[in-house]
């Protein structure tokens, strides 16, 4: 494991469930001394859809709020500046931490496509280690390849095995054409005898229905189906100890693999997803993942009926989160990520 005793790491990153401050832990105890900012100047739903729709119509609070994270780090020395995504970022930001820290390494990682968010793509020529978790990306724009991550509390979920409650599970944020895909799921599991349970997550009332008016997915997504209540890791391993499977729904233009993916496998859970870049990934076994087509969907009774396949340990601990920092601090791993995609 990468030592990181004495370091001075400045991370900022958006926020998504919770999973920066896990990272944020994780650095601390390996010996890092980090500080830590939300990228966004906020996380309201008004903050979040201006930023991704039209950030300039916003440039005045975001140079505000980085203007203040710089004079609270006045005079602070780093060795590592650490961004994860950088919707909001500006480029006089990383201009300026870099002129004051000229020996600072600075590392980008991004977990969504580019072609979603091409304003991310001018931010690159500042960052000395650059990884992404899409592959396309990686040949298209040069970038080091490394998939996200679980966290410990989902492989310790083994530890305690119970019979499953439910067949089918899936849990996720209601986005492009989830709630179709799902809901044929839903109905071909039923029509196997398949006990199903499904949880779509919405930030907010207001959002979701301003999103039903512009995305066409959304429009047939039924609003009673729809929680607007988070679930936390707790929750949602407690929803994993009942299952036997876990469904996964990749956005339709993304190859790059959820960290639903890598949570569900470390539990032991099958796993069903619409992503077929998974076949090209050190751990796929078709006993543990069924690949569905979303345009034709049909769900395999036998694969219900065989136990999880354990994975290898020298595998599970590449998909680990310390074998995540240990690449972004340390050797990056694309030897390691592309060999079975080379292969295939």
């Amino acid at each position: 494991m990468i030592h990181l005793h004495g370091k001075k790491i400045l991370f900022l990153s958006v926020s998504f469930f919770n999973y920066e401050k896990a990272i944020v832990r994780r650095l601390s105890e390996l010996g890092a001394e980090v500080d830590f900012y939300d990228e966004r100047p906020s996380n309201s739903n008004f903050s979040k859809g201006i930023i991704r729709f039209n950030k300039k119509f916003y440039q005045l609070k975001i140079k505000e709020y980085y203007n203040r994270i710089l004079n609270e780090i006045q005079g602070n020395t780093y060795d590592f500046f650490f961004l994860i995504k950088g919707e909001a970022i500006p480029s006089f930001f990383l201009e300026k931490i870099k002129e004051r820290n000229p020996e600072m390494e600075m590392i980008y990682y991004n977990f969504d496509p580019l072609k979603e968010y091409p304003d991310l793509i001018s931010n690159l020529i500042y960052f000395d280690k650059k990884f992404t978790f899409e592959y396309n990306d990686s040949v298209k724009y040069n970038l080091n390849f490394r998939p996200l991550f679980y966290l410990d509390e989902y492989e310790n979920l083994n530890l305690n095995p119970q019979p499953p409650h439910y067949d089918v599970v899936f849990i996720g944020s209601a986005h492009t054409d989830r709630y179709i895909v799902g809901e044929k799921v839903r109905t071909i599991a039923d029509s196997l005898n398949l006990r199903s349970y499904f949880y779509y997550y919405a930030m907010g009332r207001f959002a979701f229905r301003l999103k039903k008016i512009v995305d066409k997915h959304l429009k047939e997504f039924d609003i009673s189906k729809v929680s607007f209540e988070k679930l936390n890791h707790h929750q949602i391993i407690d929803f994993y100890k009942k299952s036997k499977a876990v469904l996964d729904i990749n956005k339709p233009f993304q190859h790059g693999l959820t960290i639903r993916t890598f949570e569900v496998l470390a539990s032991g859970r099958k796993l069903i997803t619409t992503n077929s870049d998974i076949r090209n990934y050190p751990f796929y076994n078709s006993d543990n993942i069924l690949v569905i087509d979303r345009e034709d969907i049909r769900l395999d009774p036998e694969f219900f009926k065989t136990d999880f396949k354990k994975i290898d340990p020298d595998v599970l601990y590449k998909m680990s989160l310390d074998s995540f920092i240990e690449c972004l601090f340390g050797d990056s791993q694309d030897d390691y990520w592309n060999a079975f995609r080379n292969k295939a």
